[in-house]
């Protein structure tokens, strides 16, 4: 049987779910040819901002790589832009930036060609320097533009220009956002939640120019953008102009086909067409009902039924969509639904505690909640959700609406903080976007043995898309794949070297006693000979942990940074940082690091997060020369090691502290800052619980209290912060140092490499570490007494080249 021929124009989000549902019904019916304007494979547009912001790569928000098109026989021709459709032969062609020109026939037609960003038409538009963020390549100019550049200005407060201006702050840009309404977010938030948002926002670094009517860009003589000038006159430096203020319906290709369009690709509710019944359409593009619909769970419903029709079934229909907001907003938990704005003859229940960041305003009419928006505390949004979508009346709940599900009491039982996923019912929606159930993500992880995030987003698409309920997801993963999260019967690969996990390399170095790399991809049967720069580092860190003063270090096995000892920087040249013992220097130490910059003319020296001086801008070849002159230790701010340990005055300066919180630092340093990990750690001591050192977002933080001092574990900083667990509470320095050496070990004996001390106690549990370090006295003694094992004698890499196997050829200024 001769297949049918499918051809989808576009490549996104909205467009590959079409074919994804149409290849679970009816796999065989059709030849499929996708047409993509951008070179990539379908990647996850939403998550843009975290690759912005420097969290995540491109790599990792790919939603469907090249080698799944191969896999489905899907013919894809990535960045070849479709120019021209011939609707009376069926005839798509599409040209490439190369010139060359393809064709494809089709019986069925797919339009997904998305949205286009709105750019005001104002003088200097075209100016080099000024861009929208909608794609990848837009991502990539940011990027490109703050290592270069100093101020930034996004025009436009909703959630894109939000995301923008924090990616670019996070990059090191002074960062402007002009908004010309009174409050942030105006279509997903009311003006208090607004505020709110706007005043974290200014906390964090960022400022905001609200009511402001942008009037022209000022260009400089070399063609780019300078400043911004507003109709009251005044003017604010830009070297960067981001627009975002909102999208538009990409119909050219559409109308130019003579389809009918009007707000968008007019669809009826089959995703068919008015004009031509051949012809689909989904996404951004499409029109339904006189609506177009910009986030993705409505999307995701079009794709379903679009399939359905594509599969010859006949039964689906699309009928609009009843839509949530639910966002996280520069690390900020936000939620929207329904009239949330209220109005005439509604009700509203408010409660706002804006010092401790929590707004939520319900709005009820005739008995119903038809609106919702929260702020900082977002946990009941899918609950408040079901209730207006439902149209379920609540005077008998009124009274305790506000305190959500848990207090409502509404069927056998609440949530409870940890518990929600447990007491949620099958039928319960988990993943909005995707409107994945409980109940469905239950039925894969059983039926098919899924075990990790990554498996059930894969079967399920559950938290594949926006990210918002992972949390919730991770506590279904562990409830139901029976609480031992931690034992992970199926992992991923460490690379494509190999199908070990790193858990199972690490096992078989500790049992067969492996030394190097070689015997470990011996017998392990790596099926590359020599590794690869993902699998030698673990491998050598593995190595070296587990068998210290037996295992040798393989420099070449290191990332550059760890090679050259240094932290290489944009330009090329590198950024060197001498230890300063829990941030304590004295005037001789500054005078030569004031000395060595002159000597090397180091062109920045800044002060970091982790009190200590960075010389920026050091030249490779003059390295050993200014390790020298400094003549201080290595601060391996360039390692998977101990970075540093803050501290404030304590005691011994201040009036309020309880503890010599700077003897404490220094101790806590000196007993441990030769410690390689599985990723940077960092330490913390406050001598006080006003905690100054800020002790309670790092991997291991101290805190004095008037009976001695408070332990916490496996916070983290950055740009996704973790409060750190409370741990023990000892009374003396010694028992400070023991229960901190005793964490770290564990820590290093059975981490993944790159895994930092959150996510390692996230995935083996608190109980475990609790039970290894609290419960078990001798184990705990064991595991810091094999830490000062291993770092008696480790040498410091900027003096003991030899010892620490540092090629100082590497150093050498190579001549012509």
């Amino acid at each position: 049987m001769k297949k049918s021929k499918l051809v989808m124009i576009g490549n996104g989000m909205a467009g590959v779910r079409t074919i994804e549902e149409l290849l679970k019904v009816a796999p065989d019916l059709y030849d499929i040819t996708v047409f993509g304007a951008e070179p990539h494979p379908n990647y996850n547009r939403i998550l843009l901002s975290p690759v912005l912001a420097g969290e995540q790569t491109l790599d990792e928000i790919v939603l469907n790589t090249f080698e799944w098109y191969a896999d489905n026989k899907i013919a894809l021709y990535a960045g070849k832009k479709v120019t021209e459709v011939d609707r009376v032969n069926r005839v798509v062609r599409a040209l490439g930036a190369d010139g060359s020109v393809v064709e494809a026939e089709y019986d069925r037609l797919l339009l997904c060609t998305g949205s286009n960003p709105f750019i005001l038409p104002i003088p200097g538009k075209d100016l080099d320097g000024v861009i929208a963020y909608r794609d990848i390549a837009d991502t990539n100019a940011m990027i490109d533009a703050a290592a270069k550049y100093k101020h930034a200005v996004v025009i436009g407060g909703g959630l894109l220009g939000l995301e923008a201006a924090n990616g670019l702050m996070l990059r090191g840009m002074t960062v402007s956002v002009v908004h010309v309404m009174p409050t942030l977010m105006e279509r997903q938030l009311d003006s208090v939640a607004g505020k709110l948002l706007q005043k974290s926002l200014e906390e964090r670094g960022l400022t905001f120019l609200m009511g402001a009517q942008t009037q022209e860009l000022v260009g400089g003589a070399d063609g780019r953008v300078k400043s911004i000038k507003f109709k009251d006159g005044s003017e604010v430096p830009a070297d960067l102009v981001v627009m975002a203020v909102g999208i538009r319906p990409n119909t050219a290709l559409a109308e130019s086909m003579r389809i009918h369009c009007n707000k968008g690709i007019v669809v009826n509710d089959t995703m068919q067409t008015i004009t031509d019944a051949r012809i689909y359409s989904v996404g951004e593009c499409a029109a339904h009902r006189g609506i177009a619909y910009g986030l993705v769970a409505p999307l995701f419903e079009q794709a379903k039924v679009a399939a359905n029709h594509l599969a010859e079934f006949g039964i689906g229909r699309y009928q609009g969509s009843l839509t949530s907001t639910k966002l996280k907003v520069t690390g900020i938990d936000l939620f929207s639904a329904g009239e949330f704005q209220g109005g005439e003859g509604t009700e509203e229940i408010v409660m706002s505690d804006p010092f401790g960041g929590v707004y939520k305003k319900l709005v009820i009419k005739d008995d119903k909640l038809i609106g919702a928006c929260m702020y900082g505390d977002t946990v009941d949004g899918s609950w408040y959700f079901k209730l207006l979508r439902d149209g379920r009346s609540i005077a008998d709940i009124r009274d305790k609406l506000m305190f959500g599900e848990s207090g409502s009491n509404i069927g056998d039982v609440g949530h409870q903080g940890q518990n929600k996923a447990a007491a949620m019912a099958d039928s319960d929606e988990v993943c909005g976007c995707n409107g994945v159930t409980k109940g469905t993500i239950c039925k894969a992880i059983r039926e098919k043995g899924l075990f990790t995030l990554d498996e059930v987003k894969k079967h399920t698409k559950a938290s594949a898309s926006c990210g918002s309920c992972t949390g919730l997801v991770e506590q279904i993963i562990m409830f139901t794949a029976g609480g031992d999260y931690s034992a992970t019967p199926k992992t991923k690969a460490m690379c494509g070297c190999t199908d070990h996990g790193h858990q199972a390399v690490r096992e078989a170095i500790v049992k067969e006693k492996y030394l190097t790399i070689a015997q470990v991809q011996k017998e392990m049967a790596w099926r590359t000979p020599n590794g690869c720069s993902s699998c030698r580092p673990a491998l050598n860190y593995y190595l070296i942990s587990s068998w210290p003063k037996e295992a040798k270090d393989d420099p070449q096995s290191r990332f550059i940074n760890e090679r050259s000892h240094a932290n290489i920087q944009k330009d090329g040249t590198y950024s060197v940082i001498p230890r300063m013992w829990g941030g304590e220097t004295t005037a001789d130490e500054l005078r030569r690091i004031a000395d060595a910059a002159d000597k090397y003319k180091v062109p920045t020296i800044k002060v970091t997060g982790g009190q200590r001086i960075d010389l920026l801008g050091v030249k490779k070849e003059d390295l050993v020369g200014i390790w020298k002159d400094i003549g201080m230790p290595s601060g391996h701010a360039y390692a998977k090691a101990l970075r540093t340990v803050k501290t404030c005055v304590g005691s011994e300066w201040c009036r309020m502290g309880t503890q010599d919180s700077t003897q404490m630092g220094k101790d806590l340093e000196r007993a441990m800052w030769r410690m390689y990990a599985p990723h940077k750690v960092k330490f913390a001591v406050s001598g006080c619980p006003r905690n100054c050192a800020e002790a309670g977002i790092k991997d291991v933080g101290v805190i004095g209290v008037d009976s001695g001092w408070e332990m916490y574990v496996a916070g983290n900083g950055g740009i996704k912060t973790e409060v750190a667990h409370f741990l023990v509470k000892v009374k003396t320095a010694e028992e400070v140092l023991e229960y901190t050496g005793a964490f770290c070990e564990l820590y290093r004996q059975e981490g993944w490499y790159l895994e930092r001390t959150v996510h390692y106690v996230n995935r083996v549990g608190l109980d475990y570490v609790k039970k290894r370090i609290l419960e078990d006295h001798e184990g705990r003694k064991a595991l810091w007494e094999r830490l000062q094992f291993a770092l008696d004698g480790e040498p410091d890499p900027w003096f003991d080249f030899q010892e620490a196997k540092v090629d100082t050829r590497q150093f050498e200024t190579v001549k012509a």
